[in-house]
């Protein structure tokens, strides 16, 4: 693997490409599957599930019992429950520490305001199936809406092809109190969440990851229902300084690369020599034979890029060309960096913080924007789950002392009964 000069902007376009652009013909195939969901309902749903996951569907496994706590605690090796228990804990905490502070008071002159935040009434959340089971999006996706107070959370995942959910699935959903769960995925489960079946009533947010289907199916409804964002595949950029150790820095670029072959890896520094040791890391075993071989060879030979900077304004610049999903700061004074950086869905600091502690044992959320979207949106959080409304109640006072200007106002726009409801209420108390 070559390291590339942080000037070499057509070197480096892949990296910066952003945006959601997917095939016409996966857009057509989104609109016909939603179409199509839209009107048949669950006779739909059954026949996609038949097609792509399960054989057997029926109408009567549409819908799955969650089983209770105890029970589901079994259905998964213990070390497993636990750890997605501690997960589910740490997870509730940092995102009940994001609830607003309460805004509500009166002016000199009386009036009253208020900003007031309500839950959503329903929310449905998305766990991919895929190759591996993924309780974790779960507990991302779940527990934030449970600590916002959203009435009803309901989980949509693929069946496996026995029929069954996966079991972590499961017990996941147990641990956060999911109220509804439903074994249909793909661009049909989004279409039922979105508009409603006869067994699955519609939500009013669509929150989670999935593959270009689901996430194709997310922007088409998005106007029906609110959505979380469109999450593209897995990007790290990993800053490292002289000191940094590169199997550290190698080991978060292959981290990110299993999880899809559509990832992007980067790393990026002033040290060229540390770049080339990282480069000999990426190119042997270590790299090649981690697990996932298939999947992390496409990405380091088609989607990683060591990029080599000549001072620290040059890597602020990489950092906001990418916007990268996950940032990791291997560097002396990691909290001189913070304060510069506008662009990243998540920042992992030192040498003590892998990106995978973000996925699944921080509490901090991994459903992170991707794909250049860190330039101007945000990872999940509790305030995805909430809606606010403004409270106004002018006293008497400030009503009489604007009434005058509040039409001069309105009849300047052209809005005579604007000006006129000011106007009233001025005679009224004259």
């Amino acid at each position: 693997m070559k390291v590339t000069d942080a000037t070499d902007t057509a070197a480096l376009s892949g990296l910066y490409a952003g945006g959601w652009n997917p095939p016409a013909a996966i857009v057509d195939s989104v609109r016909a599957i939603l179409d199509d969901v839209r009107h048949r309902g669950d006779d739909a749903l059954v026949d996609y599930t038949r097609r792509w996951d399960f054989a057997d569907a029926s109408l009567a496994s549409l819908r799955v019992e969650i089983p209770p706590l105890g029970r589901a605690r079994l259905l998964i090796p213990a070390e497993i429950a636990a750890g997605l228990e501690l997960a589910r804990d740490r997870v509730a905490d940092f995102h009940a520490r994001q609830l607003p502070q309460p805004i509500d008071y009166r002016d000199q002159d009386g009036t009253r305001y208020a900003f007031l935040a309500r839950p959503l009434a329903a929310v449905g959340a998305y766990v991919p199936g895929g190759t591996a089971p993924l309780p974790s999006s779960v507990l991302m996706t779940v527990v934030p809406a449970k600590v916002a107070g959203v009435e009803r959370v309901v989980v949509a995942t693929p069946p496996q092809r026995h029929g069954a959910v996966d079991p972590a699935v499961l017990c996941a959903c147990a641990l956060t109190g999911v109220d509804e769960l439903y074994a249909v995925g793909g661009a049909q489960a989004i279409g039922a969440l979105a508009y409603g079946t006869a067994t699955i009533p519609p939500v009013n947010k669509i929150v989670g990851p999935g593959n270009v289907y689901v996430t194709e199916a997310k922007r088409q409804v998005f106007g029906a229902v609110g959505i979380d964002g469109l999450a593209g595949p897995s990007e790290v950029l990993v800053v490292a300084e002289s000191h940094a150790d590169p199997a550290l820095v190698a080991g978060e670029m292959v981290a990110q690369a299993e999880h899809d072959p559509l990832a992007r890896v980067a790393a990026v520094s002033r040290d060229r020599a540390l770049l080339e040791r990282v480069a000999e890391l990426l190119d042997g075993p270590f790299g090649r034979e981690s697990g996932r071989n298939d999947v992390v060879a496409r990405v380091l030979d088609e989607r990683a890029w060591l990029v080599h900077a000549d001072s620290d304004d040059a890597i602020l610049d990489v950092i906001e060309r990418f916007a990268p999903e996950h940032l990791s700061l291997m560097v002396a004074d990691p909290y001189a960096w913070v304060p510069k950086i506008r662009r990243a869905g998540a920042i992992f600091v030192g040498d003590d913080t892998p990106v995978a502690a973000g996925d699944y044992l921080a509490g901090t959320n991994h459903t992170l924007p991707t794909s250049g979207a860190g330039r101007f949106s945000s990872g999940l959080r509790t305030a995805d789950y909430l809606r606010t409304m403004t409270l106004v109640e002018n006293s008497r006072a400030r009503m009489a002392a604007d009434a005058e200007p509040l039409a001069a106002l309105a009849d300047f726009e052209g809005l005579p009964a604007h000006a006129r409801t000011a106007r009233m209420r001025s005679a009224r108390r004259s």
